[in-house]
């Protein structure tokens, strides 16, 4: 890690409620530069040298367009099987969902990636509110990769369901589709009406939050045997981290 605080990304942060699982974030988006995204290629492959040993449950999280993948994909594919090969045993690297316009790159990235062997250290996140994906959802079981469903924050100007209702159905429609399928998948939302709905129809899928949000809401799920993790983020980028996050509440 100390190349990490050397360039000022400071270290991830800690949490240590007991029985919840982490997933780490150098945060990063919408790289061009290739240098840039080399040394960011850099700093993951550091960070998975540096997670701790079991029992301590602790994921990788990354935007892949903090690997320029829309400008180099196949650099991207190439940082992220490095990494992904790079992860001990039992741990995965979750790709996170972004705008419509980067889910083709996305998508194809992660696919590429699994075809090498990888698929049991890669996870996808898939945004209920496009319409695309319950065809992503079938890409995606049939590369053997883990799926986190989430609802979709971004606004979209086409292809996407409008939030609320729309969304809300569609969200547990593909929840449905997973559990049809015996899919490796999680749920990330805070959304306790929804979360509730798949539980009693599908059983104690797993629950991801955002760190801070709601936390009390993780002992009870514990509490019922529900597996539990939180998306911990960092590093020199968390204004524009935050700003998503505003811009994202804004549209839910």
């Amino acid at each position: 890690m100390d190349l990490l605080l050397a360039r000022g990304c400071g270290r991830p942060p800690r949490y240590s409620s007991a029985g919840t699982g982490v997933s780490v974030d150098l945060f990063g988006e919408h790289f061009r530069d290739a240098a840039k995204a080399a040394q960011a290629g850099a700093d993951y492959l550091e960070l998975a040298s540096a997670l701790p040993p079991a029992p301590a449950d602790a994921w990788l999280s990354i935007d892949l367009s903090h690997l320029a993948v829309q400008h180099d994909p196949a650099g991207a594919a190439q940082t992220l099987a490095a990494v992904a090969a790079a992860l001990p045993p039992g741990r995965r690297i979750q790709v996170g969902a972004e705008e419509a316009e980067v889910t083709d790159a996305v998508l194809g990235c992660v696919i590429e990636v699994a075809s090498r062997g990888l698929a049991d250290r890669l996870g996808a996140t898939v945004q209920a509110n496009l319409l695309r994906s319950p065809g992503d959802v079938d890409k995606l079981i049939s590369a053997g990769v883990h799926i986190r469903l989430v609802k979709g924050a971004y606004l979209e100007r086409t292809g996407a369901l409008a939030h609320g209702e729309p969304t809300d159905v569609a969200f547990l429609r593909l929840a449905h589709q997973l559990a049809a399928a015996g899919a490796s998948w999680s749920m990330a939302t805070h959304d306790g009406r929804l979360r509730e709905a798949v539980h009693l129809a599908l059983g104690p899928v797993p629950v991801e939050q955002l760190h801070g949000v709601r936390p009390e809401i993780l002992d009870d799920l514990r509490a019922r045997g529900i597996p539990t993790r939180v998306y911990l983020p960092y590093g020199p980028d968390w204004f524009r981290y935050w700003l998503r996050r505003v811009a994202e509440s804004r549209g839910a």
